[in-house]
């Protein structure tokens, strides 16, 4: 399970998350989209300019390599890894756990407090990311 802003996704749960062959080499890709609360792009975008750095540590560690996009209060976010194991580790330990609860002050949430994340599904894939 590799766990996003306090939701699990096995990686058979979407389309979007897949293992794929790049250079020979397997990797493990995830696309996700979820909404911020109005009025909170610019904390959002401020706190990723200035990322943590034990945050930084644990995705450059992991091989992981991570873009976000954002139209309309909507963010969408596209990630690699070299395996899931290695995406899963990124986002273990005490300060992505702290992260994770500072983006749900951020973003749309469930009842919970929870951050409503979905997964987005391949619409077309080709290259490096089509399927093995």
């Amino acid at each position: 399970m590799w766990e996003v802003y306090g939701c699990k996704y096995p990686v058979s749960a979407t389309c979007a998350l897949r293992l794929t062959k790049s250079e020979g080499k397997k990797i493990y890709k995830s696309a996700m989209t979820f909404a911020l609360k109005p009025g909170c792009y610019e904390e959002y975008k401020r706190a990723h300019d200035e990322l943590w750095p034990d945050i930084a540590d644990a995705l450059r560690e992991n091989g992981v390599s991570m873009v976000i996009h954002y139209y309309n209060d909507r963010l969408f976010l596209f990630a690699t890894a070299p395996s899931q194991e290695a995406m899963e580790q990124s986002h273990a330990g005490e300060a992505m756990t702290r992260w994770q609860a500072y983006m749900a002050t951020l973003m749309v949430t469930d009842a919970g407090g929870k951050t409503l994340v979905e997964p987005l599904e391949n619409a077309f894939v080709f290259g490096d990311f089509a399927e093995a």
